[in-house]
């Protein structure tokens, strides 16, 4: 919103950039030009104060964002942790077998 905004703002300062350029050449009071001036100073200084509102506000976004790298890598590692130990731990078809074997023998014995 605050990008949108700026640009039109930015648009309104050109065309008032553009008249001003082909007023130039007629003939203007002192007054009305000194006016034009403060409503573009004006202008300018609305639109420095939103770029400056924009990079606070990126500059949360972007923190938010490192955060969020930040505990995504160590939930991902945790989780390939995780992974690996189960799959480490559950026993292999063939152990299984085998187990189940040594528990006959014992019975039978």
């Amino acid at each position: 919103e605050l990008e949108n905004q700026l640009t039109a703002k930015s648009k309104t300062l050109d065309e008032l950039k553009q008249s001003l350029a082909s007023n130039g050449s007629a003939e203007q009071t002192p007054g009305a030009q000194s006016l034009r001036i403060a409503e573009l100073c004006e202008m300018k200084d609305s639109i420095v104060n939103q770029v400056a509102q924009l990079k606070t506000s990126m500059e949360s976004i972007l923190e938010q964002w490192r955060a969020y790298d930040e505990i995504y890598a160590e939930v991902s590692l945790m989780t390939t942790r995780y992974l690996y130990c189960i799959d480490q731990c559950k026993p292999s078809a063939e152990e299984a077998s085998l187990e189940a074997l040594k528990k006959q023998v014992k019975t039978l014995q």
